[in-house]
């Protein structure tokens, strides 16, 4: 399968400030790519520079096989572009906004018409669609900005932090939406802040911290990575802890933590559902009666915090804001 995006040493500087120190992306045909990192990490300054909005300092990048810096025009026929703010302008209707983008696409009248009214069916916008959008919400407001990213039939589709400001129902409503998209063969690069927006969509997630890669592969990949699987359990009588203790400390890789108060008791395992299923296997041999038991599995919240001991929402300066580009 091709790659839809390729980048290759990418580094932008903005005076003294390193913005992005060596990024490589390949991002293959039909699949989705997250880059994931705190605010400042470098992300929106990689999407900046693959939709020919800002040049890199170093480095080359192909986007649906144009060269993004000798081929800019090309690429843009390629791509849609949909930013951390909804891009509408308010005093049109909703339908207006897609029209006014078809006809920039120098798409004819009656086509820019037929296309704005099959995305606005497609958003689940119809209703309002001949309102002005200063009327719709903020979930609204997204879906119409993705809406008009997608007014050209793009291949390729980069999302700024598309969830961004969403309450939950609308950024779920979102997910759906880019779910059907990649379904229908659209390649998509999306930066988030959202880790489980990154594992619920994306086929492979590239952690960048301070400009640079510090991690990249499928969401297991990186939860491998980390380890921190364990079983947590509550014991129908806490006065057996001592003996559960003892019989599963041999099954674990680590020591158990016990919660007399609960009649609970975490133990770090490396054997996945083997050693939930082990643990099972030897407390029903002792007699010790359950009241819940469970495997957690590392989160990206675990890996990421793991990764660069923070969260995604801590800012740490290294990216200037939307609108330097010195």
């Amino acid at each position: 399968m091709a790659d839809a995006i390729t980048a290759e040493g990418l580094v932008k500087r903005y005076g003294k400030v390193t913005a992005l120190d060596g990024v490589d992306l390949r991002v293959p045909t039909g699949s989705v790519l997250a880059l994931l990192g705190p605010n400042g990490a470098g992300k929106t300054t990689v999407v900046r520079i693959l939709t020919t909005l800002l040049r890199p300092t170093a480095g080359r990048a192909w986007v649906a096989g144009a060269d993004v810096l000798d081929q800019p025009a090309t690429v843009r026929r390629n791509i849609g572009l949909s930013g951390q703010y909804a891009a509408v302008d308010e005093y049109l209707t909703g339908f207006e906004n897609l029209v006014m983008i078809g006809r920039l696409y120098h798409h004819g009248r009656q086509q820019a018409r037929s296309r704005a009214r099959e995305l606005l069916a497609y958003f689940g916008l119809e209703d309002a669609g001949d309102r002005p959008t200063r009327t719709y919400s903020g979930g609204m407001r997204r879906r119409l900005d993705l809406a008009g990213a997608l007014v050209a039939h793009p291949p390729v589709l980069f999302l700024d932090e598309p969830t961004t400001g969403l309450d939950p129902r609308g950024r779920t409503d979102m997910w759906g939406v880019l779910q059907r998209l990649v379904e229908g063969g659209t390649t998509l690069l999306l930066t988030t802040q959202y880790l489980e927006e990154a594992d619920l969509l994306a086929d492979e997630i590239v952690v960048i911290d301070h400009g640079r890669i510090i991690a990249q592969g499928t969401a297991d990949d990186l939860k491998r990575q980390v380890g921190g699987e364990r079983v947590e359990l509550t014991l129908t009588d806490g006065a057996r802890l001592p003996d559960a203790e003892r019989l599963l400390t041999p099954l674990g890789v680590g020591p158990a933590t016990l919660d007399p108060d609960r009649r609970g008791l975490v133990m770090p395992v490396g054997g996945g559902a083997t050693s939930l299923a082990n643990t099972l296997r030897v407390l029903d041999d002792a007699a010790i009666g359950l009241d819940d038991i469970g495997l957690r599995r590392p989160t990206l919240d675990d890996v990421f915090l793991t990764l660069t001991g923070r969260s995604t929402a801590e800012e740490d300066g290294s990216e200037p804001s939307e609108g330097d580009h010195s």
